[in-house]
């Protein structure tokens, strides 16, 4: 893809740095955007410059920009600098959210016990961010007529899953998915949401770690590596076809399967709603290799949304993880 011009916002660490390495490797420009900057040189870990300089070892062009994105000028001073500068934008993906810190710490806690900042913290830059960067991408696009909008969104769009604010924000970015692509349909650019599974990262890790072994066992057959939703997005991107999507929210592990791409070891990542993948989490381990026995049938998304209210209701009576 050589010549694609992406910009990724929140690509410092997480999810969006592993999309944007991905990009890289397809010879992408990238704009990596965050507020996390160099101190030093060369530039150390969990910053945009460390990650633009992946990007470029990759076969890619990386382009850090310091970002806040839960202020609009500098959102809007961003677009400016890519219209000036690449004349283009082929994809926009919305990475970024500032609640993850809050919502790993909240496990287990109702939210009238949380402080009500933590909604501003999520959905500032992680719903009302992402809007702004879609009108502002849409006005690059729709002249070009072409381009691909990313919401990375998650499973709790279905139903409750661990906070308020996180599932109402992701809801939310969902149904602005849609009407996004609504109306964006006739212009020939596409908008879809995306469903990693549970990512380890940086952040996450920690907590993963001091999690009880039942709960360990659940994230060994849900876990994903954060390079996942990369590659599902270059495959959208990929495909010329891409408008037959467009509204939808994807499932990371299914759009893989469903363009043939691979993990690392050759095979392909099992869908998170699958009973193979359930059997995993659920049965002990003398039971494992039953697992393999079972049909890898994905469980419709109304019963996943019953699965995933119920197990918050038992980590909340049970307070969280530990």
């Amino acid at each position: 893809m050589s010549g694609t011009v992406a910009l990724v916002t929140g690509g410092s660490r997480g999810i969006g740095r592993a999309i944007a390495r991905v990009l890289g490797e397809t010879r992408a420009t990238v704009y990596v955007t965050g507020r996390t900057v160099a101190k030093e040189i060369p530039p150390e870990p969990g910053t945009i410059e460390h990650v633009a300089r992946d990007v470029d070892r990759l076969g890619g062009h990386g382009i850090p920009v310091r970002c806040d994105h839960d202020r609009p000028e500098e959102i809007g001073a961003l677009f400016s600098r890519i219209a000036a500068e690449a004349g283009r934008l082929d994809l926009l993906v919305n990475n970024v959210h500032s609640g993850m810190p809050d919502l790993v710490g909240g496990v287990g806690r109702p939210f009238w016990e949380i402080d009500p900042a933590v909604w501003d913290r999520m959905n500032g830059p992680g719903l009302r961010g992402h809007y702004i960067a879609a009108v502002h991408a849409a006005r690059l696009m729709v002249p070009q007529g072409s381009g691909l909008i990313v919401n990375v969104s998650s499973f709790c769009a279905l139903g409750y899953l661990l906070s308020v604010p996180y599932g109402v924000g992701k809801a939310a970015l969902d149904r602005m998915s849609a009407d996004l692509a609504h109306e964006l349909r006739a212009k020939r650019v596409a908008v879809v949401s995306v469903w990693p599974g549970l990512v380890r990262t940086e952040v996450t890790d920690p907590a993963f770690r001091e999690m009880a072994p039942r709960y360990r066992r659940i994230l060994d057959a849900y876990g994903e590596t954060s390079s996942r939703t990369g590659r599902a997005i270059v495959a959208l991107l990929s495909d010329p076809k891409v408008l037959r999507h467009s509204g939808r929210a994807l499932i990371v592990a299914e759009v893989m399967r469903d363009y043939g791409v691979f993990e690392d070891d050759g095979r392909y990542p099992p869908s998170p709603r699958s009973l193979t993948t359930l059997a995993h989490a659920l049965l002990p381990d003398r039971f494992r290799p039953v697992a393999a026995w079972i049909p890898p049938a994905r469980i419709p998304r109304f019963v996943v949304a019953r699965v995933l209210t119920r197990f918050s209701d038992h980590l909340r009576e049970r307070g969280g993880f530990k």
